[in-house]
Parts: C-alpha cells; sequence; structure tokens
C-alpha cells in the first residue's frame, strides 16, 4: 500500500500527451463513411485566424486549388494624391471634374463643330467647274472646308450680264437703250444675281443648321451659287435667242430645275452632314425662288 499514492494530483513520471498531428495540405486521409458507403473526401483543413505567414501579421489564405495567393499591394492615399481612385482598376471609382470627357469618345453632337481635317485640297477653279458638273459628291465633300469665293462671284457675276438677255421685258429695255444706258443696266443685274445668290446661299445655309447641319457657310454660301448659275446655263443660252415663252425653253427651265434640286440636296448634304431628305428640305426656298424668279421670269 505504500506504493500507491492516492489522491488526484497529477503524476509527474507520466509522459505527456502529444496532440495529434496534422496532416499537411492536401494529404488528409479520406475518412470513412458510416454504413459502408464510399469514403468522405479529405476535408479542408483551414489555419486559424491567428496564425500568420513570414511573421508579419496578416492572415494567411489558401488557394484551394494550389495557385499561389496574391502578392499584399501597398497602400495608397486618397483623392487628388495619385491614389487608386486616380487608376482605372476593377473595384475602384474614378473621379473626374465636371464637363470632363475623360475616354475621349466625343459622342455627343455638337452643332457647328468644324470637321478636325479638310477632306481634301483644294480644287483649281477648272477642276472646281467640271467636278460640279461631272462627279458632284466626291467635289462637294472635297471643298467642304475650302471657300470658293473666287470662282462664285465671278461665275455668277457673268451669269447675271446673260441673265438679262433671257427675260424678255429686259432684254427689250437694252435693245431700245443707248450705249451708255445699256451698260449700267447690264451690270446693275450682274451685281443684283450677286446679291440674290448671297442671300439664297445664305438662307440655305441657315434652315440647314437649324436642321442639324454641321457645315461652314463660306464653302456651302459659294457652292450654292455655283450651282444656281451652273445649273440654269443651258436654259440661257437657248432663252438669249428664243423668247422665254418658247417652249423648249419652258422644257429646258424646267429639266434643269430639277438637275438643280439634285444638285443642292447633294451639296447640303456633303457640306452638313445630312440625311438627303432635310437637305432637300434646306434647299427648298432657294428652289422655289429659282423657279419663280429667274427660271420662269415669266411667272
Amino acid at each position: 500500500m505504500a506504493g500507491f499514492r492516492i489522491g488526484r494530483g497529477r503524476d509527474n513520471n507520466r509522459a505527456p500527451q502529444q496532440p495529434p498531428r496534422q496532416q499537411p495540405y492536401g494529404q488528409q486521409q479520406p475518412q470513412q463513411a458510416p454504413y459502408g458507403g464510399q469514403p468522405y473526401p479529405p476535408q479542408q483543413q483551414w489555419p486559424q485566424q491567428g496564425a500568420t505567414a513570414g511573421g508579419h501579421g496578416e492572415p494567411e489564405y489558401f488557394d484551394p486549388y494550389g495557385q499561389q495567393p496574391p502578392a499584399p499591394q501597398a497602400a495608397q492615399p486618397p483623392y487628388g494624391h495619385g491614389g487608386s481612385y486616380a487608376n482605372d482598376n476593377p473595384g475602384h471609382t474614378q473621379v473626374f471634374a465636371y464637363g470632363e470627357d475623360p475616354y475621349g469618345q466625343g459622342s455627343t453632337y455638337q452643332a457647328g463643330a468644324g470637321a478636325a481635317a479638310p477632306a481634301g485640297p483644294r480644287l483649281p477653279w477648272k477642276e472646281l467647274l467640271r467636278g460640279i458638273v461631272m462627279r458632284p459628291g466626291p467635289t462637294f465633300l472635297q471643298m467642304r472646308d475650302h471657300p470658293v469665293w473666287g470662282p462664285a462671284l465671278i461665275v455668277t457675276f457673268l451669269y447675271g450680264l446673260l441673265a438679262v438677255f433671257g427675260l424678255d421685258d429686259a432684254r427689250k429695255d437694252v435693245i431700245n437703250a443707248t450705249l451708255s444706258q445699256a451698260v449700267p443696266i447690264v451690270l446693275s443685274a450682274g451685281v443684283a444675281f450677286v446679291v440674290c445668290g448671297l442671300l439664297l446661299g445664305v438662307v440655305t445655309h441657315t434652315l440647314a443648321r437649324q436642321m442639324g447641319g454641321d457645315g461652314a457657310w463660306q464653302p456651302t454660301v459659294g457652292l450654292s451659287m455655283l450651282v444656281m448659275s451652273i445649273t440654269d446655263a443651258p436654259r440661257l443660252l437657248f432663252a438669249v435667242f428664243l423668247s422665254g415663252d418658247n417652249m423648249l425653253v419652258q422644257i429646258l427651265g424646267w429639266a434643269t430645275w430639277v438637275a438643280a434640286g439634285a444638285l443642292f440636296t447633294s451639296l447640303i448634304s456633303k457640306s452638313h452632314d445630312l440625311p438627303w431628305p432635310k437637305a432637300l428640305g434646306a434647299s427648298a426656298i432657294q428652289l422655289i425662288a429659282l423657279l419663280s424668279i429667274i427660271k420662269l421670269g415669266t411667272i
């Protein structure tokens, strides 16, 4: 009895029990399922929140697919100091100033904004006049940013000088007048047609801008004066030798008026980036004026 110790004290001679050794991650033994079923897959053992990586105090996270954990990112300063808000990173909100277009889309339409660069070089006057007749669309597109005041004023003035002889009453006045009286009449007619072409061109340009066009006014007005003069040239040549009431002159007047409508529509469409219905609507007043005053002057 002397060799036994009675009591609840701890036996100092007994070796301390070791905690069960945990298998490394990914090597856990499968657990046996009850009732003879299939064994359970090994349970994922996650470390405690207090476990650290590298001894720096950060929690250690494991990727179940065996990939390396992402490296921690350094703290970045707040707004206005080149911080994360200035970077376009996922999960961050980027701050912009009022009215700023950060991506440069420029998708908002601004009426009257000119094109970034001309569509092509300026055409010489011979190629310009030939292009209006032979290839009007490319010519108008190439000249949409180039003023054409020189050819427009000269051609319209010469057209006005001859237009006097295309009108019956005006031709009689010039023929019956003396030279000193006829010259002012002819010159004033040339100036009047130039002013009329300017006013009608400005009206057409204003209507095109109100319909959403973005073209410049100088090329539009100058090209419209050229279209007005060139399209009426065939009728005018016959009207000088024939009466304005002549049937052939009337037919040519209607035909050239339709051609003028097509050219005006192409001009406004190319110069102002408008669909053809709006381009035709912007040219309506000028077409009506040409029909009633110049081409069919007897009305």
